[in-house]
């Protein structure tokens, strides 16, 4: 196959396990371009990019910009405050106001979960998720499979345990949709205010007890608590939730295998995970980020082409 079945890319579970064979692959292709003295490429020359992000993002942000300008695509930024696009007409207005300088594609994050799907329907250029309030993130998850693709051969059949703020938390699962398509075992562990009650109607299993989970799985996916989040109070303080659910040196050190340590960032140091654990062999933190460029390169690169047709 060397095209996507899609024109957007909304969420995980709108693609097929095809789909992130070929991003990939192509992936695969711009990580080795990455690597090389000149790293531009002139795929999308003739391309222009809106960037818009309605909520705060530093990484996501910086990652698909650097990703854009890679491929030589034009490239416009458009941040909000979130309290000036609440309205769903507002989001068409600002949206249109771009598309009215002739964007092919939107890249945008916003507070409210189907924002970009509510987008795609209204507008003709191609959009890509990048966070849609606690929904999804599907770059995230490729870049993850893709970081453990990297580092442990295959996604097939591993055990993954995504620790922590499940609830709260698009990372989870855009990741949950991605490791399952990929045939890989995952199960989630965190306290049980923060697992949603629907969760096992995902096929994934919930472990209460880090120790076990982690005795299990060949990857753990540490997710921070996202306090931004919650209206509400989910667990008593941060230092109980560090207790049960942080991971540290030494509790790596007792296990008799050795896993893979992956965080999306920020990293909240000394609570979801130590500094020891986060700049430890184990980790694969700055592969992900550096796989991030490459995915999304191959995300928009991809989605590009189909523009072009």
């Amino acid at each position: 196959m060397s095209e996507l079945s899609v024109n957007h890319l909304l969420g995980i579970k709108y693609i097929n396990e095809a789909d992130i064979d070929l991003i990939f692959k192509t992936a695969d292709h711009f990580k080795e371009v990455i690597n090389r003295p000149i790293k531009k490429v002139p795929s999308l020359r003739d391309i222009t990019i809106a960037n818009l992000f309605f909520e705060n993002s530093t990484r996501t942000k910086l990652s698909f910009e650097l990703a854009e300008k890679r491929l030589s695509a034009d490239v416009i930024n458009f941040s909000a405050a979130a309290s000036s696009v609440k309205k769903g007409e507002t989001l068409i207005d600002t949206v249109n106001n771009i598309l009215s300088m002739k964007v092919d594609m939107v890249v945008m994050r916003h507070p409210n979960p189907g924002a970009g799907v509510f987008l795609s329907k209204h507008i003709d250029a191609s959009i890509v998720n990048a966070g849609d309030g606690a929904h999804e993130h599907p770059t995230q998850a490729l870049l993850d499979s893709y970081s453990i693709r990297e580092r442990l051969g295959d996604v097939a059949g591993k055990k993954v345990v995504i620790v922590g703020d499940i609830l709260h938390s698009r990372v989870a699962l855009s990741n949950i949709y991605a490791l399952k398509l990929q045939g890989a075992q995952v199960k989630v562990c965190g306290p049980k205010t923060l697992l949603p009650k629907y969760i096992e109607s995902l096929g994934v299993t919930v472990e209460l007890d880090i120790k076990k989970a982690l005795a299990w799985c060949d990857v753990a996916n540490m997710l921070r608590v996202q306090n931004e989040r919650m209206d509400i109070s989910y667990f008593p303080t941060t230092r109980e939730y560090t207790q049960q659910f942080g991971v540290n040196k030494q509790l790596l050190d007792s296990l008799d295998k050795e896993i893979v340590i992956m965080h999306p960032g920020p990293i909240n140091r000394g609570v979801e995970i130590t500094s020891d654990v986060a700049d430890s062999e184990h980790a694969i933190i700055l592969d992900q980020v550096q796989n991030g460029v490459a995915i999304r390169m191959a995300v928009i690169y991809l989605l590009a082409s189909k523009i072009k047709q």
